[in-house]
């Protein structure tokens, strides 16, 4: 493991029966960075984390965080690390001060200092006010920022946040984001998972897309907007026979992209929306009449629809290894 690495992997892979949740993933994520581990429910996002966190042991391939690997060195690995996952795991019948300092403890901290530590990282987040109230009472906002500080009770040098954002508000979301920003600038390195291109691109370093427990794309942001295009084209004819035309003129026009052809209509990334008044004016010519030719941000779908040619499956589906309790020995 390279000394710039925080975490790395090689062909992990985890089987759930015939269910292949993680499929010969290779990722990296340098020390004091962040990187963001991109895709929909059920895409195996949470597994990864589970497995690097050395919660579940990988079916296949090897790992290592802080240098040391998840199933031999476990122990040490799990001395290093924080987690916070997809909902907040703070008891709420103890108050802000108490959740914390009940941490602090079952890490072995002394009580005194355990109890500085609880009321440093409550001022840190902005809870002093609220450190004297049960969990119960705090906002989705609050409760966030009490279950990221409870992870960092012990200083870890690594930081796993899975979809910490999930069910925020846009206050509440970029609060965390400016919190995830410290702690990076503090030395901290941070794996992030998320369904949103918008918080990878806020936050993220580098980006790794998964698909269906396989890597379909790395970089960073802007190369990632750059293989995706910034933004996506939508156009659709009026009459359906004439989209094969359409999506000839489409290609000839951007032959290093290919156009995705989908409900009667075509969709491609850009990075220039200078193209659209040449390209609405060679359909004119040719007498085609659009029903829709709209210029939009690139979303999560977008990406998906470019890279893999499907949408993100962005349905109920959940990860096998939420309802697993295994713990690697």
């Amino acid at each position: 493991m390279s000394q710039d690495n925080a975490i790395e992997t090689e062909g992990l892979t985890k089987r759930f029966g015939d269910l292949v949740a993680v499929d010969n993933v290779d990722l990296t994520a340098r020390t004091g960075s962040v990187l963001g581990v991109l895709g929909p429910n059920g895409a195996g996002k949470t597994t990864i984390v589970r497995m690097l966190a050395t919660l579940s042991q990988p079916t296949a391939g090897t790992a290592s965080v802080g240098g040391h690997d998840i199933v031999h060195d476990a122990a040490r690995v799990r001395s290093l690390i924080g987690l916070t996952g997809q909902f907040a795991g703070v008891d709420e019948l103890l108050t802000g001060e108490e959740n914390l300092l009940f941490i602090g403890r079952l890490l072995g901290v002394p009580r005194r200092a355990a109890r500085e530590r609880a009321r440093e990282l409550l001022a840190q987040f902005d809870l002093s006010d609220a450190g004297d109230k049960a969990a119960k009472a705090y906002s989705g906002g609050m409760r966030r920022r009490l279950d990221l500080a409870a992870s960092l009770v012990g200083r870890p040098k690594i930081l796993f946040l899975d979809e910490p954002t999930t069910g925020l508000d846009p206050r509440a979301r970029g609060e965390l984001w400016d919190l995830v920003r410290t702690l990076v600038a503090d030395g901290t390195t941070v794996l992030l998972t998320t369904q949103y291109l918008e918080e990878a691109d806020q936050l993220a370093d580098d980006i790794v897309v998964i698909d269906r427990g396989k890597v379909i794309a790395t970089g960073t942001p802007n190369q990632l907007k750059s293989k995706i295009g910034g933004q996506t084209l939508r156009i659709q004819p009026e009459d359906p026979a004439q989209l094969e035309t359409v999506s000839g003129l489409v290609a000839a026009r951007f032959p290093e992209l290919d156009p995705l052809v989908e409900a009667g209509a075509i969709t491609i990334g850009v990075n220039d929306d200078g193209v659209m008044p040449s390209l609405a004016a060679d359909l004119r010519e040719r007498g085609i009449t659009l029903t829709d030719f709209h210029l939009g941000l690139s979303s999560l779908d977008e990406v998906f629809l470019t890279l893999t040619g499907h949408r993100a499956e962005t349905d109920d589906e959940t990860d096998p290894t939420e309802t697993e309790p295994e713990v690697s020995q």
